[in-house]
This record gives C-alpha cells, structure tokens and sequence, in this order.
C-alpha cells in the first residue's frame, strides 16, 4: 500500500513561484488552501452539522455526548437475531413491522431499510456478541433449532 507524506504549513504569505516549482520538481502536489480571517465574537455563523447521529445512538440531554436508543437498540438485536437465523431482508422487514417498530422517520420497514441499516450492524456486532444478553439469546436460538 502506498503512503502520502504531507507538510502542514502555517503561512501568512503565499509561496512564491519558485517555491511552487521547487516543490512540483520533488514531486509534491498542492492538496488544499485554507482561508482564515478574524472575526468578532459570536458574528461567526453558525453551519449546520451535516453528520448523522448512528442507528442506536440519540444526543444526550447535555447536546454534547450520545447516549444508547433503548428502542433502536431492540431493533439492532433484532435484526442481528433473524439475520443470523439466516432470514431475507424482506422478512426482517415484515418481522420488524409486525412488531411495530418504524424507521427513524416513522416509516414501516421494507428490505432497502434494513439493507440501509447493515452497516450499523457490522459497527455494533462484536459488542452485541460479546455481551451478556447476546449469549442469552443465542441460548434461546439453539434451543429453538433443537425442537
């Protein structure tokens, strides 16, 4: 695998040409500007955070930290549950609907949802499967195929 080294370098004046030459000659490649100026107090404006808080997690009352969705998280195990009992997308979704669970914006499930939701589950998975209620549902699983 290649690696990239990099120079961060605070100026406060451009480089000049012949840097510029210098630089392309021993084979770097201007990879970004930042523009700065000063500004008063508070009459910097204020942009929207364009992040999306994971499946499972909710901003806690602080506005600083998330914290578990005890709801969210049912569904996550869920999901992981019947995935792992080798069911369809489509079926996670009927079983998810059928137990009344909706998508964040309140909608029924359907199989792109749950396709949607994968990603969270490969970030949660080994700390649902390393806990406590995980080997208990997993009990409950080999008992279920053993019947």
């Amino acid at each position: 695998m290649r690696m990239k080294d990099r120079i961060h370098e605070h100026r406060i004046t451009l480089p000049s040409n012949e840097e510029m030459l210098l630089r392309l000659a021993e084979g770097w490649r201007l990879a970004a500007v930042v523009w700065e100026r000063d500004a008063e107090a508070g009459s910097v404006a204020r942009r929207p955070v364009q992040e999306v808080v994971p499946f499972g997690l909710r901003v806690d009352q602080d506005c600083e930290h998330l914290e578990e969705d005890t709801q969210e998280n049912e569904v996550i195990l869920l999901a992981l549950e019947l995935i792992v009992q080798d069911f369809r997308l489509s079926q996670v979704a009927v079983e998810l609907n059928r137990r009344q669970y909706r998508t964040r914006a309140r909608t029924q499930w359907n199989a792109a949802s749950v396709f949607e939701l994968l990603p969270r589950l490969i970030d949660v998975g080994p700390k649902i499967f390393s806990s406590q209620e995980w080997a208990e549902r997993r009990q409950h699983l080999f008992q279920a195929i053993q019947q």
